[in-house]
């Protein structure tokens, strides 16, 4: 990497480690991920299934939504690898992926909203 040097000298540490600042392209998927979550509702169906496993229709009973609008957003989370799903017969099941970026998400959630996880999911 070329070395920089910034236009105006403040004294800080920072010139001296600019090999260390990450790439823009580094974040691109924290960036993405984001974005992923950047709706109440995918936050929403997301912690539920850090919960408990649960079908479309469930699901939309306890979002109040349609089962489309809920399936939109459990193809998002899907994609996002958020969330997994099992098939047992025609029913499918949604469940948060066994992550650590799941995890960590789930963490993070409940850290900021300052709720606990419900028991009996």
């Amino acid at each position: 990497m070329d070395k920089i040097t910034l236009p105006h000298d403040h004294g800080a540490f920072l010139e001296k480690q600019m090999e260390c600042i990450p790439k823009t392209e580094d974040f691109q998927t924290l960036s993405d991920l984001f974005r992923l979550l950047g709706d109440t509702s995918r936050l929403r169906i997301f912690w539920i299934l850090c919960h408990c496993e649960e079908c479309v229709i469930n699901i939309s009973a306890m979002m109040n939504m349609s089962s489309p609008a809920v399936s939109h957003h459990l193809k998002v989370l899907k994609a996002g690898r958020l969330i997994v799903s099992r098939r047992d017969g025609k029913e499918v099941y949604y469940k948060a992926a066994g992550t650590e970026q799941a995890a960590l998400l789930h963490h993070m959630i409940e850290e900021l909203l300052e709720i606990a996880c419900p028991g009996g999911c």
